[in-house]
């Protein structure tokens, strides 16, 4: 699967997905934002994530990651198999990025 193509099915997928649960979306998650889990062995925590991540390289092989280990309709938040920690470092290096920052610059 081409990575465009990839990219338009997960946004599709999101969609879908906001159409589906619109009545059952939790308070804390605003518009233009979506839940995801992250999880590997024992150790889980929810996050909170704006839309631009869909165009964050790191968080999309997360999300390919996710697609072959538990498939494409996931309900709900969506679970993606890393160490909370390391999904952590990957928002913060996104942040620092867009604000014109490189990890060797801080």
């Amino acid at each position: 699967m081409k990575f465009t193509q990839f990219i338009r099915k997960v946004q599709q997928c999101f969609l879908v997905l906001l159409a589906t649960t619109a009545e059952i979306i939790p308070s804390d998650v605003k518009k233009g934002h979506f839940a995801v889990t992250a999880m590997l062995g024992i150790e889980k925590k929810r996050f909170i994530i704006e839309l631009q991540y869909l165009t964050n390289p790191a968080f999309m092989k997360l999300l390919e990651q996710a697609r072959e280990e538990y498939g494409f309709m996931q309900k709900g938040v969506i679970f993606v198999p890393c160490l909370p920690v390391d999904l952590q470092d990957i928002l913060d290096e996104h942040i620092l990025n867009c604000a014109g920052f490189s990890i060797g610059n801080v």
